[in-house]
């Protein structure tokens, strides 16, 4: 059986995977799209040494932000390690505040061609000296379909779907399907819930704290990566303004809190769809899931 646990940023997953995998004797696999990079450790809120150490985690640590990484890729390979996992373990904890990345090993995820990172790069470029709304409007144009469902406020996204189709000539939807494919094990997926303001306040305070921690000095010396889709997030494109001068540190701090606030509302939005998540409080979760799940 895989239990999952999502739910936004500042939740509490972690330390809900973690008491949950102790409980049943087995490990973690993340689906956290951003602590797969070794570079990136303390914007991405990533398990700490203690936290590692008490449960055997998978995909923390497992990349370099100069690797080209999809949701496709990441479900091959964990459908491979899970496959390995279910011989000694008949539970499995599967975590992770990455939609697409939950979706690609419950249901499936559709298969993508191999673009040329140069297509990135430049999408990247035109994004920062043009604007996202010129993104939006070249994807109006390339892929109607997608832009009419697509998150178009996401700049990732816009700009994926835009890579594939300059790198294929076909547009991103015509790679897209709805059938879910059957998995060889039981799935049970939790979210956590809190509060709005307890949630946001959870972020400011963890933000606080990642600045305490050297999140500006992390940040400074991934400046000559910055170009890298790995690199296109929240914590690190505000700082990276910092550093160009376009932003006081304090109002880089400050934007960090707000976008993270957003992403987590999307985040949010996100499992809200998905009518097989079972809601439990984050204050209590590992002792509600241990229940509903025993």
């Amino acid at each position: 059986m895989l239990i999952v646990i999502a739910g936004p940023t500042a939740s509490g997953k972690t330390a809900a995977a973690i008491e949950v995998a102790r409980h049943f004797e087995t490990v973690v696999v993340s689906a956290d799209s951003r602590q797969f990079y070794r570079e990136m450790s303390i914007g991405t809120a990533k398990p700490n040494a203690q936290e590692l150490a008490a449960v055997k985690h998978y995909f923390i640590n497992t990349l370099s932000i100069t690797e080209n990484y999809t949701a496709g890729k990441y479900e091959k390979q964990a459908l491979a390690l899970l496959n390995e996992l279910f011989k000694a373990h008949r539970v499995v904890v599967l975590a992770g505040g990455s939609g697409l990345f939950i979706k690609a090993v419950c249901e499936g995820f559709d298969e993508f061609p191999d673009i040329d990172p140069k297509i990135r790069q430049r999408l990247n470029q035109e994004l920062e000296n043009q604007g996202l709304l010129y993104l939006q409007e070249k994807l109006k144009i390339a892929d109607p379909d997608y832009y009419a469902q697509a998150d178009i406020n996401n700049p990732q996204r816009v700009a994926r779907a835009l890579e594939v189709f300059e790198g294929t000539g076909k547009p991103f939807s015509s790679f897209r399907t709805s059938a879910v494919n059957k998995r060889p094990f039981r799935i049970l997926k939790f979210g956590l819930n809190l509060p709005r303001e307890v949630l946001y306040y959870r972020i400011n305070s963890r933000v606080d704290v990642m600045v305490k921690d050297g999140l500006v000095e992390e940040v400074q010396s991934l400046l000559p990566y910055r170009h890298l889709n790995a690199l296109n997030t929240v914590g690190y494109t505000e700082l990276f303004d910092y550093f160009d001068g376009k932003t006081d540190l304090s109002t880089a701090i400050e934007l960090i809190k707000q976008n993270t606030r957003r992403f987590a509302k999307r985040q949010i939005t996100w499992f809200g769809r998905d009518t097989e998540i079972g809601w439990v409080d984050a204050t209590a979760a590992a002792k509600e899931i241990i229940k509903r799940t025993n």
